[in-house]
Order: C-alpha cells, then sequence, then structure tokens
C-alpha cells in the first residue's frame, strides 16, 4: 500500500510517498521540498509520483475548528467545514483545499483521501489555556476559543523525544519550538499540551516572517481608525506586512536578516529571540521546569545563534547549552545541551510527513474494521 501525503505550509510544499511493508512498517520511498508553494495541480502530482501509486492521500490542513478535531475522510461536508474556516486560517485551508482537487483530478473519487489536522493535537487543551477573557456568550456564539496549530510539528517532536529518552516517564515535562517562516512554542506534560502560543488563528504568540504575533488588541481598531484600513486590509497588514519583515524593513527570512549589519535587521532578530525566550519562561512556570526543551523548523534547525540567544543565560532554570554542540547542529537530529544539564536540549528535525501518513493508515485501518 502506498500512501501520497501533501503537506502545504505558508512558504513551502513538501510531498512524500510511503509504503507499508508487509510487516506493517512504513517507509518513506519519495520525497520532494519546494521551497516557494506551486499552484497546486494533477501534473504535478503525477510529476512526483512518476511510476508510482498512491493508494490514499493524507492532506496536513491547518484548522479544523471545533467539529473537526481527529483526522478524518474527505467527503464534501468535510471540505465544507475546511473552507468556512478558511478566514481563520488563509494561507493555509484554500491550499489544502486546492490540492485536495488536484489529487481529485489525478486519482479520482475511488481513492479515499485523509485530512490531518494541525488543531486536533490541541483539542483537549485545559479550559484556562483555551478560553480567551470575552464575554462568554459572543465567545459562545461564534466559536472563540484558542484553538493551537503546528500540532504536527510539535506532535512529531515529541514522539521522537520518546524514543530518544524512553526512561523518562511518559516523556516528562518539554517544550517544543517550531520555529520557521510560522513559529509556535508549545508546552507538553506526558503527551498532553497544556498551552501553545497560536490561538484562535496563527497569528497570536510568537514573532513570525510576516506576522505580528502578540500585540495589543487596541492598536487594531487604532490603526483601522487612523490608516481608514478596512479589515481584509487589517488581516493583511498583520499577516504578510508584519513580523521580522515589517521590523526590519527588508526581509522575512532569518539567513537575510543574521547576514545584515544593518540595526533594523539586528532589531528584527532580537525581538524574535526575546518574544520565544519570554514564552520559553512562561512554559517553564506552567510545567513547574522542563526535561526537555526541543527545537524543530528551518530556524530551529538551522540558526545556531537564535538558539543560543532565546537559552542563554538560563541556567537558573537547568538549562546548559553545549556552545560547541550548538554551533555545530544544522539540519541533524543533535543534542545541544551538556550532558551533566538536568534539561536536555535538542534539535529535532520535523517529521510532519510520518505522522500524515501514520494518521492516514489510522483512519483507513479503523474504516476496514467498521
Amino acid at each position: 500500500m502506498h500512501i501520497l501525503t501533501v503537506n502545504a505550509g505558508s512558504s513551502s510544499v513538501r510531498l512524500a510517498l510511503f509504503e507499508r511493508r508487509a510487516d506493517g512498517k512504513l517507509v518513506a520511498i519519495a520525497h520532494e521540498h519546494l521551497d516557494a508553494t506551486p499552484e497546486p495541480s494533477a501534473r504535478l502530482l503525477a510529476d512526483f509520483l512518476a511510476a508510482s501509486e498512491a493508494d490514499a492521500v493524507a492532506h496536513r490542513v491547518v484548522h479544523g475548528g471545533e467539529q473537526l478535531v481527529r483526522s478524518v475522510l474527505v467527503d464534501a461536508s468535510v471540505r465544507a467545514e475546511i473552507r468556512r474556516l478558511a478566514p481563520l486560517a488563509p494561507l493555509h485551508n484554500p491550499m489544502a483545499l486546492a490540492w485536495m482537487r488536484a489529487s481529485d483530478e489525478l486519482l479520482g473519487p475511488a481513492v479515499p483521501q485523509v485530512a490531518v489536522f494541525d488543531t486536533a493535537f490541541f483539542a483537549d487543551l485545559p479550559e484556562v489555556a483555551r478560553t480567551y477573557a470575552l464575554p462568554r456568550a459572543l465567545a459562545a456564539k461564534y466559536g472563540i476559543k484558542r484553538f493551537g496549530f503546528h500540532g504536527l510539528a510539535h506532535q512529531a517532536m515529541w514522539r521522537r523525544w520518546r524514543r530518544l529518552r524512553p526512561d523518562v516517564p511518559e516523556g516528562g515535562r518539554v517544550i517544543s519550538l517550531q520555529l520557521g517562516a510560522g513559529s509556535s512554542i508549545t508546552a507538553i506534560r506526558d503527551g498532553q499540551p497544556l498551552d501553545t502560543s497560536m490561538g484562535f488563528s496563527p497569528l497570536e504568540g510568537l514573532v513570525m516572517a510576516t506576522r505580528s504575533g502578540d500585540l495589543d488588541p487596541m492598536l487594531v481598531t487604532y490603526l483601522e481608525r487612523h490608516e481608514s484600513l478596512a479589515p481584509a486590509a487589517m488581516e493583511r497588514l498583520l499577516d504578510a506586512e508584519s513580523g521580522l519583515l515589517g521590523v526590519s524593513g527588508m526581509s522575512g527570512d532569518m539567513r537575510v536578516l543574521l547576514a545584515s549589519r544593518e540595526p533594523a535587521a539586528r532589531l528584527a532578530v532580537d525581538l524574535y529571540c526575546y518574544r520565544a525566550r519570554k514564552y520559553l519562561g512562561a512554559y517553564l512556570a506552567v510545567l513547574g521546569g522542563a526535561d526537555a526543551v526541543l527545537f524543530g523548523g528551518g530556524i530551529g534547525e538551522r540558526a545556531p545563534l537564535v538558539r543560543e540567544r532565546i537559552l542563554n543565560g538560563m541556567g537558573w532554570a537547568g538549562i546548559a547549552l553545549d556552545p560547541a554542540r550548538n554551533e555545530i547542529a544544522a539540519g541533524a537530529e543533535t543534542q545541544l545541551s551538556r550532558d551533566d544539564s538536568p534539561t536536555a536540549v535538542w534539535v529535532i528535525p520535523v517529521n510532519e510527513a510520518t505522522v500524515l501518513a501514520d494518521e492516514a493508515l489510522a483512519v483507513l485501518d479503523a474504516g476496514a474494521t467498521q
């Protein structure tokens, strides 16, 4: 059995093909990472598959809302709900639907497609962590709560940590940082997320490539009034014109900013690291310390200076970074902490494709036994 996984992010798309062997083991037999998100098409999928066949397709879908809280077979009602939630994840949900249509065109309706939701990992966030301090009736009317995102990435890092350290009961207390074009941080105890930085939409939380992250809500109405911004323009400003790009005035690419000597570029990097460091401190308080701090994502895996600035001086929290290990870690699984550090620090390359394939198999196998 072959499973095609489609992971469309805000700035790239990753395709992978898995084969389930006779012993039940899933093995990746092909993968491709396209940095610039292409127009979804049956032709692109056909080129990737080449002579191989796909017996099922697993799609990463960023926002599942209150209804889609577990991986499901894609049908008309699922597509309608993903479409309804698109305004809350405008860079992602429409793209996922487009890839589903491309899969339809290439493979036909007989090949099942499975939607795997980033929000599902956070479906059982504690009430205190998922609630905004808004009038209850208003929140209930519009389904307003903190959903959390990047669930596949945080789940993948946690799963790998469990394999690295089976001696830590249930995985213990883990803080995972998914740092890329979109960035988030999550506090996990015994496999259960207790809090995460993204909320009602992927805009909340850390500074990101082009997203503002946390800001005073009054700024929204202030700018709408004084700049005569319509809601769509306000959303574009916060989602596509802010973050590293907005502060630096030159780029949302961390590599460009780290190489620059411009004061605005340095400020953007400093702000990025400061916000992540502040959240790290908050989640140490939520968990009462940490057994592990995990870095994933393009920046988390490949920017030693960013990791150093986030963790520098955190010995009081039991985090002892090894500078030499940190300096050489670039895209490969690496321990960053000293051997005597009470809190382990690791770079763990995020393997969302395997989570997608695993989830698809679970859905298909459950359907076969019903």
